[in-house]
């Protein structure tokens, strides 16, 4: 690999997940670390990394054309591909034209070795990963708030859904290794840290001995100083009581909850084999408001599944009407081979999948619009970010609870924690101070 590209520099284009994100800087590191340099889009590269998803139907197509925009865009650079949709598809990969190498989800963590060994393909059994493979986090990053995973692969099966396919069975990091690579980032200057998975919820549960994600949360504010740990999403049975009960007592953990939803109909939840019901749900998300009234409460909603009547959406829309969410992620339903529902019967047309998509993203952004309301004329502390805003040029801080804060001042202030009044709402996304 040195022999042949004597420049050494390589680009990574990410598509999907925040897990996806973290996987691709700790690949990218490994190149770091045999020498070579990352460059930005559009750079000469010699070698160009696609790390693929597979959620939806639309996030396999995008990951397509991402891998031939990277041909097109780099056509003397080394192609290599993985992810979730090399892991599940690596057939179709191999058939675009220019492709050099193809790897798995478990080959991402020696991902530079295999390169330089010059393997073209690599597809591991992901179903038979029993532990959790090791990553490098790098410390030396332009991300303001590094995400650390530390959980990978799912037990559900939920029946929508190909990523237990893609990334396996749970496995977690080691209590002692989160707490070390907090540390490490904590030493490096970082005020927060995002903690990840691909089922946060289920951490824990296949270490020996056995942890819970509390039990996590507990030894990271025990026995680290960062200022800020924030969780990515949970699902909502795991966000138990007593996670509830520590985030609402703690000035570290981050009052910002993302709990994917997916319809507010009890029967469609059945079919999606999902383990709540709507009451279920939203009592809790009314506990968290109840401990927490500042918190963000997040939600995703799968639109347009099979079976999904007039009336099973009006029960979604009803519930997420009343309950107070600062934001929705809203997705159109696509079947996936590889799935029960690939099969299910009675499927719901494509434009009124689309109408009832624009149906609750108004209402998400005008939640969110209200929740940003609420923060005028109130002091807030954000985390500036290491990018301006690049419309207006102005600094871009994050709030606790997932606000976006605009602002006025010079780039010292950048990754550092700012105390603030906000003085307006700018639009629906962000506020001003």
């Amino acid at each position: 690999m040195n022999d042949r590209h004597p420049n050494k520099r390589f680009a990574v284009v990410t598509l999907g997940c925040r897990v996806n994100q973290c996987e691709s800087d700790s690949l990218a590191q490994q190149f770091k670390d045999g020498g070579w340099t990352e460059v930005g889009a559009g750079a000469p590269v010699e070698l160009v990394v696609v790390n693929t998803c597979a959620v939806t139907g639309k996030a396999a197509m995008q990951s397509r054309q991402a891998v031939r925009r990277a041909r097109r865009d780099h056509p003397g650079a080394r192609l290599v591909v993985t992810g979730c949709y090399a892991q599940i598809a690596a057939g179709e990969i191999r058939k675009i034209k220019g492709v050099d190498t193809v790897c798995g989800n478990p080959e991402k963590h020696r991902l530079a070795a295999l390169i330089r060994a010059g393997e073209t393909l690599r597809i591991s059994d992901v179903g038979r990963r029993h532990r959790f493979d090791p990553i490098q986090v790098p410390v030396a990053t332009d991300r303001t708030r590094p995400v650390l995973k530390i959980q990978d692969g799912c037990n559900a099966f939920c029946t929508y859904c190909i990523v237990p396919h893609a990334r396996g069975r749970s496995r977690s990091m080691p209590e002692a290794d989160v707490l070390d690579h907090i540390r490490r980032l904590e030493a490096a200057g970082f005020c927060e840290v995002v903690l990840s998975g691909i089922h946060l919820g289920a951490y824990g549960a296949d270490l020996d001995p056995e942890t819970t994600l509390r039990r996590l949360l507990e030894r990271i504010e025990a026995e680290t100083v960062i200022d800020r740990v924030r969780l990515s999403s949970i699902e909502p049975a795991e966000l138990t009581p007593g996670i509830r009960r520590l985030a609402a007592a703690s000035t570290r953990i981050c009052p910002h909850f993302h709990v994917p939803l997916q319809s507010g109909d009890d029967d469609i939840l059945r079919k999606m084999g999902r383990p709540y019901t709507s009451s279920q749900f939203e009592a809790l998300v009314v506990d968290l408001h109840r401990r927490m009234p500042d918190a963000a409460v997040g939600a995703d909603l799968l639109v347009g599944f099979p079976g999904e009547t007039e009336a099973s959406f009006a029960r979604t829309f009803a519930l997420i009407e009343r309950l107070p969410f600062t934001y929705l992620h809203v997705f159109p339903f696509s079947a996936r081979p590889g799935t029960p529902a690939f099969h299910f019967s009675d499927p719901v047309p494509s434009a009124q999948i689309q109408q009832r998509c624009r149906s609750l993203r108004r209402l998400g952004s005008q939640k969110r619009a209200r929740f940003l309301e609420s923060l005028v004329n109130r002091r807030v502390s954000a985390l500036v970010e290491a990018r301006r805003d690049p419309k207006r040029g102005w600094l871009k801080a994050t709030t606790a609870n997932y606000a976006t804060v605009l602002l006025e001042g010079p780039d010292a202030l950048k990754n550092r924690m700012v105390s603030c009044i906000i003085q307006q709402r700018v639009d629906d996304q962000s506020v001003f101070a």
